[in-house]
């Protein structure tokens, strides 16, 4: 017998740090939820936040009894999230970003997922972008492409059912009984290990486009670049820890990127390597502007999506390859310098 949706009750955990033009935005959108207020838990987990966001949470946490505020003393985002979890009793619990507003129904369409008796044990749904300048609408809408960002399906939208992963999604807390918590040495790709943890200890995460929720993007190229180097970087110690490649399109951007270093100094030896390499270029340059077209709504913003496609894919794959030479070759240990959260 299925146990019924209003008798689940729901934490919210959200990472924190520097976030005083977001974090209110945030909180109210999850305390405007149409799921019953007294079955719904808010933990924000300020990093030990340098602007006002501590003094905004605190401020709820008086006025709202649902609102908690948690101190991340180690300002790392994995850390918050384990301290979320940890502190929580709740039946469910929700991933959220401080950047991100939940349409009213979220929770309740999160639950009405867990509820199907397809034993679903995570559920979450798609993200619409809103973009704050042009360089964020243009990351935005490279970043909605297959083409920039492979099968990552929270983003595109593209289907509905069970996939690898989801942005903001509810888990049961089974999952964190049985898988454990977040690996808190990952400055990224904290969410990607995880998931990979659980689908090995035979959960399942599922993807449906009533779950709804809005990202305020704040990009650069310089940022959207550091971003994915260090996606591509940990994701090698990710690899390294399950002693297993999680999944091969991963090494695609590495691939691209030997095909960029070794191509160049070929092509001076033989002009067979030049017309490869040439020829590889062409066909590269042709996908990304047929795809670019095909996402733009502006053709003034074509050459930004080209741009951020290429970057997309080079530093990913410059990231892992840095990753393979500091976590395989050298052996080097996790660099505990860099602080990140949400």
């Amino acid at each position: 017998m299925q146990a019924d949706p209003s008798e689940l009750t729901v934490a919210v955990v959200i990472p924190c740090r520097n976030e005083e033009k977001y974090i209110a935005r945030c909180i109210d959108s999850v305390l405007a939820q149409d799921y019953p207020p007294s079955l719904v838990s808010i933990y924000v987990c300020d990093g030990l936040s340098e602007d006002g966001s501590e003094g905004i949470a605190r401020d709820y946490e008086k006025r709202f009894p649902s609102v908690h505020l948690l101190i991340n003393e180690k300002q790392t985002t994995p850390y918050a999230l384990n301290l979320g979890i940890t502190r929580s009793v709740s039946d469910v619990v929700i991933i959220l970003g401080a950047h991100a507003e939940l349409y009213p129904d979220y929770i309740s369409n999160c639950v009405s997922c867990l509820n199907r008796p397809d034993e679903i044990d995570c559920a979450g749904g798609v993200i619409e972008n809103v973009y704050e300048d042009t360089t964020a609408g243009i990351i935005s809408t490279a970043m909605s492409s297959g083409f920039g960002v492979g099968n990552a399906h929270f983003r595109t939208g593209t289907r509905e059912g069970f996939v690898d992963t989801v942005a903001f999604g509810a888990y049961r807390r089974s999952i964190f009984e049985k898988a454990g918590l977040f690996d808190d040495q990952l400055i990224r790709n904290q969410d990607d290990e995880f998931n990979y943890r659980i689908h090995k200890a035979g959960f399942r995460i599922f993807l449906s486009p009533a779950i709804r929720s809005k990202y305020y993007v704040r990009a650069s190229y310089a940022k959207l670049f550091r971003q994915y180097r260090q996606y591509g970087y940990w994701k090698v110690y990710v690899n390294k820890k399950h002693k297993t490649i999680t999944t091969f399109r991963q090494v695609i951007p590495l691939l691209f990127v030997l095909f960029l270093f070794g191509g160049i100094p070929l092509s001076f030896v033989h002009r067979y390597f030049c017309y490869l390499f040439l020829s590889g270029l062409g066909i590269y340059f042709i996908l990304s502007s047929g795809n670019a077209f095909k996402k733009a709504g502006k053709v003034s913003w074509v050459p930004g999506i080209i741009l951020t496609f290429f970057l997309l894919h080079f530093s990913y794959g410059w990231g892992y390859f840095l990753g393979i030479i500091d976590f395989l070759l050298l052996g080097k240990s996790i660099r505990k310098e860099e602080k990140l959260t949400r």
